[in-house]
């Protein structure tokens, strides 16, 4: 499976979110505007993991190896993104397979 390029997950990502806000009946500018921040939370989040995969688990410390702080940064911000779904009453939606389960 190809890889999908990051600009083209994001637009993918709000085009959901934006859905199911108007499946929802939420509406308004101010929903727009934290939309918009989840969306900087996830290019954050994105970073994190990039900075993660580039030094590693460990970095250079005054005394030694230390654990790289974008770890901990990671699970803030991921949990930040979670409390924000979970204000605007989003959830996951089931990925539809094609497969109607007649297997006889």
């Amino acid at each position: 499976m190809a890889k999908i390029k990051r600009e083209t997950l994001r637009k993918r990502i709000e085009k959901d979110l934006v859905s199911q806000l108007k499946e929802k009946g939420i509406v308004g500018n101010h929903y727009s505007d934290l939309v918009q921040d989840y969306l900087s939370m996830w290019d954050i989040k994105c970073a994190l993991i990039d900075d993660i995969e580039i030094n590693g688990t460990k970095v250079s410390g005054m005394h030694g190896p230390k654990s790289n702080p974008s770890i901990n940064d990671l699970n803030k911000t991921n949990a930040q993104m979670l409390k924000l779904l979970s204000e605007l009453g989003l959830k996951p939606l089931p990925v539809e397979t094609g497969d109607d389960g007649d297997d006889v």
